[in-house]
């Protein structure tokens, strides 16, 4: 099956999801760990047709599953040839990839914080959410040609977060306006690809 993938993260107490946020992968993952290239992912503009139909079967999922407490981090595929959404995976657990980065720079909600709350919730101190921005927010990172590549040039006063980590570039930025997320990271992966990006081959199949 072909089409956009998505993931949305969320944060579960007394089996009710209490907070979740959608986003849209720039390229699959897979496609980025098989065959190299940009990772972006992105908020999506809250009350559009596709967030409100991935909060609602996110919530379906969950419910369904039975889970109790803790954070998620599950994605969906929305199929090209007729534009159904469909289950990929999820796990209780914080997305990878900075992902919690992502979430904290649009909403205020730190995934890790947040879980380490839930798990030392008692009844006479019970969770509660922190306080909330809806401000939106999205992710680029690649691979370096370069051992510690310089991202001094991307100066745009959205960016909130840089990645530092030998022979990897990325950039969390975030706005009130969807839309200037999505413009700044379809720049910036425009320029990561000739500023930076490596590519690895894919690790090879052990013979038998």
């Amino acid at each position: 099956m072909t089409g956009d993938v998505y993931h949305v993260d969320s944060i579960v107490e007394n089996g009710s999801v209490l907070f979740a946020a959608a986003f849209r992968y720039g390229r699959p993952p897979m496609a980025v760990a098989h065959e190299g290239g940009i990772f972006t992912t992105r908020m999506l503009e809250r009350g559009s047709e596709e967030e409100r139909r991935l909060q609602a079967l996110n919530r379906e999922l969950l419910r369904a599953l039975g889970l109790v407490r803790g954070v998620t981090h599950a994605e969906f595929i929305r199929a090209r040839d007729d534009g159904r959404f469909h289950f990929v995976e999820t796990a209780a657990r914080v997305g990878g990839a900075h992902i919690a980065d992502v979430v904290e720079a649009a909403t205020g909600a730190n995934l890790w914080a947040e879980w380490a709350r839930i798990e030392t919730a008692t009844p006479d101190r019970p969770y509660r959410l922190p306080a909330l921005r809806s401000g939106y927010a999205g992710s680029v990172i690649s691979l370096a040609r370069q051992e510690r590549p310089d991202t001094s040039a991307y100066g745009d006063p959205e960016i909130v977060w840089r990645l530092d980590k030998r022979h990897h570039a990325g950039l969390v930025v975030a706005s009130d306006d969807p839309e200037r997320v999505a413009s700044l990271l379809e720049s910036y992966a425009r320029r990561f690809a000739e500023d930076f990006l490596a590519t690895l081959p894919p690790p090879e199949k052990p013979t038998s």
